[in-house]
């Protein structure tokens, strides 16, 4: 007898192929989140890296900034301490000066001549005095123009106070003599 297969073998076929291809299909699906899964744990942890490293930068950024501060702080307080010292020299080195202007007005003086007042605003002088006559003041003013300490004496006014009593006002620049400067 002849053996005849009656059996749906085409379904079963199908069936079998459908089978693996829904097999294949969750393969791919399982492989494909594996993979989604690892590229981003591979960028979450790139990213949490970075951060880190952010992080770093950004406080050694504020350590930096209060280095920064600290140096500017630094900079005011050595400018401010130039300058004092500066002026302390500037001081210093003036301070026989004054005395040599005081010395030079002492020898200046006339007799009969008197200073009520001397200002000394920079290199200006203004002198306020009294003396017994106008003569004694045009003494006073060629002293002065003569001095190697004084320039450009200038008499401001001159007034009767009394009988031989004249009030006078002289203004000048203290310079510098060449002899000094050398």
């Amino acid at each position: 007898m002849a053996n005849i297969n009656l059996l749906p073998w085409r379904q079963a076929l199908r069936k079998e192929k459908q089978n693996e291809f829904y097999g294949v299909i969750a393969l791919v699906a399982f492989a494909a989140a594996a993979i989604i899964y690892f590229v981003n744990g591979h960028y979450e942890s790139s990213i949490q890296t970075q951060n880190g490293r952010n992080g770093f930068i950004q406080n050694e950024m504020k350590v930096l900034d209060a280095k920064i501060d600290e140096i500017r702080q630094l900079r005011d307080t050595r400018k401010k301490l130039i300058e004092r010292m500066e002026l302390i020299q500037a001081l210093q080195g003036n301070r026989p000066i004054i005395v040599r202007v005081f010395d030079e007005m002492a020898r200046s003086v006339p007799e009969d001549l008197y200073f009520s007042s001397v200002a000394v605003k920079s290199t200006d002088l203004t002198i306020k005095g009294l003396a017994k006559s106008n003569n004694r003041v045009s003494a006073l003013m060629r002293n002065f123009d003569q001095s190697d300490w004084f320039a450009d004496p200038i008499l401001i006014r001159v007034q009767s106070k009394a009988e031989g009593v004249n009030e006078f006002e002289v203004t000048m620049k203290r310079v510098q003599p060449k002899a000094a400067e050398e």
